[in-house]
């Protein structure tokens, strides 16, 4: 069973930031993650993960796919109706804070970023991923931590996931 529900953000940016080749024992290790079936996420983190993430740790990422990693509609594993009411539910809510629902304006969440947290609700798992909270809280911009906090979700980024791992590189 998966320990978190993972955001694009949680490999993309430290993929940039700590390149797989100079920090070789880091993502090893989280590839070992990975492999173990720690993470798991929904179509449509996957759909931008695919493709945008490369070397060894993509390979990780598309074997854990292929091993259930990818929790998608209809699955029989889990309660999905639950995770489509939560969808519903989060959409509603904070339609006003929705990039796609008010002329895809930037730093605040999207479609996406909402179904990752309704993941995590559902799994009742925290959400691993790299996005910052807004520094100065807006009545229009959102960011994955604050929309975690509301829902009551824990929020963990890079260091807090290899922390609560025992991971040191």
């Amino acid at each position: 069973m998966p320990r978190y529900v993972l955001d694009t953000s949680w490999v993309s940016n430290p993929v940039m930031d700590l390149p797989q080749d100079i920090h070789v024992t880091l993502w090893q290790r989280i590839a070992g993650l990975i492999d173990g079936g720690v993470f798991c996420w929904n179509r449509e983190i996957w759909d931008e993960m695919d493709g945008s993430i490369y070397g060894d740790i993509a390979t990780s990422l598309q074997e854990c796919h292929d091993n259930g990693g990818c929790f998608e509609i209809g699955q029989d594993h889990w309660d999905w109706n639950q995770y489509l009411a939560h969808v519903n539910d989060i959409g509603e809510r904070y339609r006003g804070y929705i990039s796609e629902y008010n002329g895809n304006r930037s730093s605040t969440i999207g479609v996406n970023d909402c179904s990752i947290v309704c993941l995590g609700k559902t799994l009742g798992l925290p959400v691993a991923s790299m996005e910052k909270r807004n520094v100065h809280p807006s009545p229009i911009r959102m960011r994955i931590p604050e929309l975690c906090e509301r829902e009551g979700i824990e929020h963990l980024d890079l260091n807090e996931v290899l922390r609560a791992e025992g991971i040191t590189a």
